[in-house]
């Protein structure tokens, strides 16, 4: 049983992770491109 709960604990920890990494990538492109990062979303980029 416990190897079953330390399995969840770990994958929930890698997914976090791969969550928090995603969006430092997605504020850097969104940078990049001129824009402002407010939380989920980017202002005033320009793409092209």
């Amino acid at each position: 049983m416990f190897r079953l709960a330390r399995l969840i604990i770990l994958c929930l920890m890698a997914f976090v992770a791969g969550v928090f990494f995603e969006r430092l990538q997605q504020a850097d492109k969104c940078v990049e491109a001129g824009g402002v990062w407010n939380s989920p979303i980017c202002e005033g980029a320009t793409h092209g």
